[in-house]
């Protein structure tokens, strides 16, 4: 890479992948976020995403109008709804130019030393031949920690630390953490001050809220990585954050 570019974590949390009513994939979402993203790699960056929606993608082809409650029917989910939604995927990305390369993570597999090593190994190879974006998922049909909560944020920060990003873009469906009035936090150095402002905002698909976010940018941050959490429906904020402009609520890394 150049000086000027930037190895970049992206999570795209279910309630920006969803469609409205949280059944099945928004596919127009889907392939604006694929263009930014796209638009970011040919101007030199490293991207990576790490992406839910499986689950939500599984509801719609199996019939069901609500998320289940069952472990196994969420599996269930996510098993079929996996291969939907790296299909949309490919195809978005095909579309810019660009292929896409499956990583199905565990917690597990990054506190192991050799498998670490191995996906950090696989992720560094796909990176370098600039026209791969890796898409990351838990592997939610033999670890359960994300489809009860999480929807990957924890796991977005662990990428984030494996493969060395300089910059973490958590994208959500709110414009980022909310103080008592309402208002976006536009930066955030201390998060002992704001842990007060957080409030459930989950949505009918989503299994995270603000508390796995800030949890997520307080591991990024630690470990010296920039991480901004922003709305994922808001088009353009992708190359306005990594231009270091103004969007969401902006972590400044711990140096």
């Amino acid at each position: 890479m150049s000086r000027h570019s930037l190895r970049i974590v992206l999570k795209f949390g279910s309630g920006i992948l969803s469609t409205q009513k949280g059944i099945g994939l928004s596919r127009s979402q889907i392939a604006r976020l694929a263009r930014e993203v796209g638009a970011l790699v040919r101007a030199g960056h490293e991207c990576i995403v790490v992406s839910s929606g499986a689950v939500a993608a599984g509801l719609a082809t199996l019939g069901l109008s609500a998320r289940p409650k069952e472990l196994a029917a969420k599996q269930a989910c996510a098993a079929v709804g996996q291969s939907r939604l790296m299909h949309a995927y490919a195809s978005a990305f095909g579309r810019q130019g660009i292929a896409v390369a499956q990583l199905l993570l565990t917690h597990n597999d990054l506190d192991s030393r050799t498998r670490h090593l191995n996906a950090r190994n696989t992720l560094d190879h796909l990176l370098a031949g600039r026209n791969v974006v890796p898409i990351i998922n838990e592997n939610d049909s033999v670890a359960v920690e994300e489809l009860n909560f999480g929807d990957n944020d924890r796991l977005s920060a662990e990428v984030a630390i494996l493969v060395e990003a300089d910059l973490l873009i958590i994208l959500t469906s709110v414009d980022g953490l909310q103080d008592a009035s309402g208002r976006v936090v536009p930066v955030v150095k201390d998060f002992s001050q704001v842990a007060g402002f957080v409030r459930s905002d989950k949505g009918q698909v989503s299994t995270g809220g603000m508390v796995t976010k800030l949890q997520a940018a307080q591991l990024a941050v630690k470990a010296g990585i920039r991480c901004q959490i922003a709305s994922g429906r808001r088009p353009g904020l992708l190359r306005a954050i990594v231009a270091g402009r103004g969007a969401g609520t902006a972590f400044p890394a711990r140096r």
